[in-house]
């Protein structure tokens, strides 16, 4: 039986997260609540879709319409996530929800439909174009505190080891103000403007305990590290980090991302979600050293006729010289002029 499909109104919040919550696929990328970050924090617009059979939703499609005169127009499921592909009880379900959104990419005038995600079989005339380069990665977490050091490669559990001494503490109390700061310290490190501060605030007051931000500190109290972290089913997620120019003397992010998993797993949490990476990046390596295999992300888009993927690569595309240019800028004005760019930039 063919499902209804239709836009999401706030009355089916609490059935979409639940059924995320126990899809097989879901992740916390797929929860309603982005829908109120990414609008919220961000300004875009989130036309989230789902399906239901006999008024029960049967499948869910995260939706954000991104539109810039210079990054261009475009449909994504799901901006600001490394996941967001559509989930349905069957493929059917999965390709009439893909279907919808294609229809409504057209209404709308936006050429690229991007699915970060896996698409169903389609047949040719779709043109769907898959895209690669980016791969996540996914480990169990250890019984207890010693086999998760041993369970580190050799040579990175060293230097583990090492930050564990360097006098080190960890700050739960989840400062926003002081983890955006060091995370802008880094991005503009990175030549990358820097995402609005609302939308972490938003984060947090959307997620909640499920979203936590962890302040590493040094001896003498100042902060030198930052991150904030996802949790969902059994999974932790780190996924924005920060710190000052100390970080890689003091090995501070060492430190943090093993802290974080003793303490994930004290919150019942058994698998640790490292996040997306550009394939042989400096990111990608350091992942690698911690002993979690790369797992390819296969994502997705639908063009229209004549329509194209924007290059925004700060090594290869035409946002290099920008990206260098960038990382000169004073912090103060980065936070500045970075929010309204970054927030195209998900």
């Amino acid at each position: 039986m063919s499902a209804q499909v239709s836009l999401l109104n706030e009355g089916d919040f609490a059935g979409w997260d639940t059924f995320v919550q126990f899809h097989e696929q879901g992740t916390f990328c797929h929860l309603s609540g982005w829908k109120t970050v990414i609008e919220q924090g961000a300004g875009q617009v989130c036309p989230y879709i789902v399906a239901k059979q006999d008024g029960d939703i049967v499948g869910v499609l995260p939706l954000t319409i991104k539109k810039h005169i210079i990054f261009g127009k475009a449909l994504i499921s799901n901006m600001f996530c490394v996941y967001g592909g559509a989930l349905g009880l069957d493929g059917d379900i999965v390709s009439e929800l893909y279907q919808y959104a294609w229809d409504f990419a057209q209404d709308n005038n936006l050429p690229i439909f991007e699915v970060r995600g896996e698409v169903p079989d389609q047949d040719e005339s779709a043109n769907w174009v898959a895209s690669s380069g980016s791969a996540t990665f996914k480990k169990a977490l250890a019984l207890n505190d010693d086999e998760q050091l041993l369970a580190i490669p050799r040579k990175q559990r060293a230097v583990v080891r090492k930050s564990l001494k360097n006098d080190l503490t960890t700050n739960w109390t989840g400062d926003l103000e002081i983890f955006y700061d060091l995370y802008a310290r880094s991005v503009l490190a990175l030549g990358t403007p820097v995402f609005p501060k609302k939308m972490f605030a938003a984060l947090a007051g959307v997620f909640g305990s499920d979203v936590q931000v962890q302040l590493t500190m040094k001896s003498d109290g100042n902060p030198v590290a930052s991150l904030m972290s996802f949790y969902f089913k059994d999974t932790v997620m780190p996924y924005y980090a920060g710190g000052t120019a100390e970080v890689r003397q003091l090995g501070a992010h060492d430190f943090m991302y093993y802290t974080l998993m003793v303490h994930a797993r004290g919150r019942g949490c058994s698998r640790f979600d490292f996040g997306r990476s550009k394939i042989d990046s400096g990111p990608y390596r350091f992942k690698k050293n911690w002993g979690f295999e790369p797992l390819p992300l296969h994502y997705h888009s639908r063009l229209a006729a004549g329509a194209a993927q924007p290059n925004l690569s700060q090594q290869t595309g035409p946002y290099s010289t920008l990206s260098k240019v960038w990382k000169k800028l004073p912090l103060g004005i980065s936070k500045i002029l970075g929010p309204p760019l970054a927030r195209h930039l998900g």
